[in-house]
């Protein structure tokens, strides 16, 4: 399918997301897809701009310049579509199928990009003199290493002191039907790569040997066993978690010499990054262990008050237009918002439900396309016109 900038204009939310879900913008890759955003955007009046960082492709445009504004941020980029074989329908075909809309980014997060094009067409149409600015933050780096996506143009804005008043992330935040969840945070993510070194040897001479693994073994209990915080009413306790233990050279007769782990906390408003690599790191260290320890900080966990405007203005679009009261939830992995809300910038995540997100046989419910848009641009409304 392909459009030209009038034809393009009239295009309905679900035949957008079609548009969008032919290119295969497998992460870093967008594929196009920017540009067709931003050739919609132009026809509203928006000035484009796009932020390219290495392999990654950013687009910052925004209408009408002020003081407060009103962001839609997202990504063009999907993850691998997996075993072909496996796949109803081709992924990167959008097919319609029992009321259901297949294909790789349906949706994470192809069809939310589509709501917002069309929401903010239907809004500027109906306020073309609206207060306030409406601004997208686009990027092709959400699902692979986001080194070089939201992170990076968040960065520039900052240094411009671009302000950015209201944040909606199109992340699928949905649980069993539209609008059920709205996210308002996220956890941190704190991830570690530890190897303790011992002495490799023979297992018949341990007395020359010093068994990495048994090394390790007792530093592994105490970080198992710590209860690193109780949570707060809006997240659940601090976790952690080992991904991967590896030892051993794969022969039955050889003491390891090495023994690396990757471990994770997902961390809650109660903790800090920092405190939680100082308890590890004291843990190691009581047991004179010799290691290399490697950090990487995926994000900080972020919290948008339940009181605060969007949080308000998200609710009373749901239950207007769905006719739900919306949970608040901060479940989950982690999103672009924890690169945004550190700006002072309000956050919430709002999308269709994910049940199929990164799986084959990838949809989206057609009639939630057009409801989603709704919500959009009852948001729009509520934050943009008519304010105090």
């Amino acid at each position: 399918m392909s459009a030209s900038a009038n034809t393009l204009m009239e295009l309905s939310v679900l035949e957008l997301t079609k548009l969008l879900i032919e290119r295969e913008s497998v992460t870093p890759e967008d594929a196009g897809c920017q540009q067709i955003m931003a050739n919609y955007l132009q026809q509203l009046g928006f000035e484009n701009e796009f932020m390219n960082f290495e392999d990654t492709q950013n687009l910052w445009s925004i209408r009408q310049p002020s003081d407060s504004v009103l962001v839609f941020a997202g990504h063009t980029d999907v993850v691998p579509p997996g075993n072909l074989n496996k796949w109803k329908f081709p992924p990167f075909t959008p097919t319609e199928h029992e009321g259901y809309l297949y294909g790789r980014g349906a949706a994470d997060m192809k069809a939310s990009l589509a709501a917002m094009l069309v929401a903010t067409k239907e809004f500027v149409e109906q306020h073309p003199e609206h207060q306030g600015s409406i601004a997208f933050l686009i990027t092709s780096d959400e699902e692979g290493p986001f080194i070089n996506g939201t992170v990076r143009v968040v960065e520039e804005l900052v240094k411009r002191q671009q302000p950015l008043t209201w944040c909606i992330v199109g992340e699928p935040s949905s649980t069993a039907q539209l609008g059920d969840v709205v996210k308002i945070g996220r956890r941190g993510s704190l991830t570690g790569q530890l190897t303790i070194h011992g002495q490799q040897g023979h297992v018949a001479y341990p007395h020359l040997a010093k068994n990495a693994i048994h090394l390790t073994l007792p530093a592994l209990i105490p970080l198992i066993e710590t209860e690193w915080d109780q949570g707060n009413a809006y997240f659940p306790p601090t976790t952690f978690q080992i991904a991967n233990f590896q030892g051993g050279t794969g022969a039955g007769n050889v003491i390891p010499g090495e023994a690396s782990l990757d471990f994770n906390f997902r961390f809650s408003t109660e903790q800090t990054a920092e405190v939680l690599k100082e308890k590890v790191t004291q843990v190691i260290d009581d047991l004179n262990l010799e290691y290399d320890m490697c950090w990487k900080l995926n994000g900080n966990p972020f919290l948008t008050d339940s009181e605060s405007e969007l949080v308000q203005a998200a609710q009373e679009a749901i239950h207007s237009e769905l006719g739900l009261k919306t949970e608040l939830s901060t479940a989950g992995g982690t999103s672009d918002g924890r690169f945004i809300a550190p700006t002072g910038c309000q956050v919430v995540e709002i999308g269709p439900v994910n049940a199929s997100i990164h799986k084959v046989n990838e949809h989206v419910k057609i009639d939630d396309l057009d409801r989603l848009k709704n919500v959009y641009l009852s948001c729009l409304t509520r934050l943009l016109t008519n304010r105090k």
